[in-house]
């Protein structure tokens, strides 16, 4: 083989293995799917779990995937209340408390598709991060379901 062959050969072997690089980042990227811990476990009937259309007290603290913390409910000594499924907080949470007990304590990580998107939520979160909560479901109220 001569050197300007071989220098093709190298040329074009490292084009497939970027390309193959990126097909694969790519797919593995796709594929991140939301990550739910439970941290403290409470049993309570199935009819007591969060549904779609209850109303949620829940305190929570929020990192980014380096640890660096963007919010915290703890700190301002007040629980974030919403409507579970109404599209009120991001996907990752509507989709990550469901099915949690009053006093139940959970990780969620959400992957950006759940949560900001490539947009991010500046100037605490960037676009495509990932998210990490820890949640406390304080109390759940009733509602008729969405």
């Amino acid at each position: 083989m001569n050197s300007s062959t071989l220098l093709l050969f190298i040329l074009i072997t490292v084009c497939v293995i970027k390309t193959l690089d990126c097909k694969d980042s790519s797919a593995s990227a796709a594929k991140k799917k939301l990550q739910i811990g439970i941290k403290k476990r409470v049993d309570c009937p199935q009819s007591s779990k969060t549904k779609k259309g209850d109303f949620l007290h829940m305190h929570y603290i929020g990192k980014l995937e380096d640890g660096t913390e963007f919010d915290n409910s703890y700190k301002r000594d007040q629980p974030l209340t919403f409507t579970i499924g109404s599209g009120q907080v991001i996907r990752g949470w509507d989709q990550g408390l469901m099915g949690m007990c009053e006093g139940e304590k959970r990780k969620l990580v959400i992957p950006p598709d759940l949560g900001y998107g490539s947009s991010g939520a500046p100037p605490k979160i960037p676009g495509d991060s990932v998210l990490i909560f820890e949640v406390d479901l304080v109390k759940i109220e009733r509602r008729d379901e969405l």
